[in-house]
């Protein structure tokens, strides 16, 4: 019986996901629930592990999220689910998901065809706004990391200003 839902949830995506291709991606712009872009504490389960400073220069925070609404993706158990918030928006969700080879056919079947990066050994999903990499994160583990081009956009804006600002001051 358990084989059986397992193979009509896998068909019901591919299904559901033929032909929606990376605008499904846009349109999702996250992990289930959680969104890029949005506010950081509105996340289930959120609870932030740290203040760091990203790329050495902009503040960010650092969440742990633990909620039962993310503790699988189908039948396959999520490990461990981090997102980086700047300016209390979230910029990355890093999702750490058991080693299933059903995973990357059901990414397919929704966002279609991934494109490969040799150099880092990753797949990914591109958009205008996000990119989304799936990767083996240990021997056991994949990683699906998802990150924001606006948030990121958004940091060298603020970045510039800082120093025309500094630039002003002579």
């Amino acid at each position: 019986m358990t084989r059986y839902l397992t193979f009509l949830l896998l068909w019901s995506i591919a299904v559901a996901g033929y032909g929606q291709g990376i605008d499904e991606l846009e349109k999702r712009h996250g992990f289930k629930d959680i969104r890029l872009g949005m506010h950081a504490d509105s996340v289930k389960g959120g609870k932030m592990k740290k203040e760091f400073r990203e790329q050495n220069e902009f503040p960010a925070k650092l969440y742990e999220v633990d909620h039962p609404s993310y503790d699988k993706i189908g039948e396959v158990k999520v490990k461990r689910i981090e997102m980086k918030s700047y300016k209390d928006s979230v910029y990355e969700i890093s999702v750490i998901v058991d080693k299933d080879p059903r995973l990357m056919k059901a990414l397919e079947s929704v966002y279609g065809k991934a494109d490969y990066d040799m150099k880092n050994e990753t797949y990914f999903w591109r958009t205008e706004n996000m990119i989304l990499k799936f990767r083996s994160a240990s021997k056991n583990h994949l990683e699906l990391l998802y990150t924001s081009f606006i948030i990121h956009r958004l940091m060298k804006e603020d970045k510039n200003r800082k120093v025309e600002e500094i630039a002003n001051d002579f």
